[in-house]
């Protein structure tokens, strides 16, 4: 029985320290997104949010991007779907009902921002599955990046 537990266990170790590591990359992606906004302006972080190789678009092998949203919800820019553009999706549900983005905004209006859990189709996996995003707003604009809570991205 002992010889079964300990790889069972590790496995959970092991997935518990990857989802932390998806959320360390994922928070320092967004305050990554906050320091380039401020030193460069609202413009050109949609910009390089919005373009196919910009510094915070997803890249081959990481699920990591950053998304743009004002604070009434219309997408400004998004690093995984350029077809998103200049859409509202205030009130956006996941699968059960969670309005993810509605909740997004307002965690990072909150002074540090702060963390929304829900569930979205991975493209690796193609299942649905529980993701955290972090989320922290900057000079009118709502930054969010998300890891699934299943693996490291």
């Amino acid at each position: 029985m002992r010889s079964f537990l300990i790889p069972v266990l590790a496995g959970f170790v092991s997935v518990a320290l990857c989802a932390q590591e998806g959320k360390a990359q994922a928070q320092a992606l967004v305050k990554e997104g906050v320091a380039f906004l401020k030193a460069n302006g609202k413009d050109k972080l949609l910009m390089e949010i919005q373009k196919g190789s910009g510094r915070f678009h997803v890249k081959p092998g990481s699920t990591l991007y950053l998304a743009a949203y004002d604070v009434n919800g219309t997408v400004l820019a998004h690093g995984a779907d350029a077809a998103l553009l200049g859409l509202n999706r205030l009130n956006v549900k996941d699968p059960d009902g969670v309005q993810y983005i509605k909740l997004q905004i307002a965690a990072g209006q909150k002074k540090g921002g702060g963390w929304v859990d829900f569930k979205r189709l991975n493209p690796d996996t193609r299942k649905m599955e529980e993701k955290t995003s972090y989320c922290l707003e900057a000079e009118g604009v709502v930054l969010f990046c998300g890891t699934y809570k299943s693996k490291a991205n």
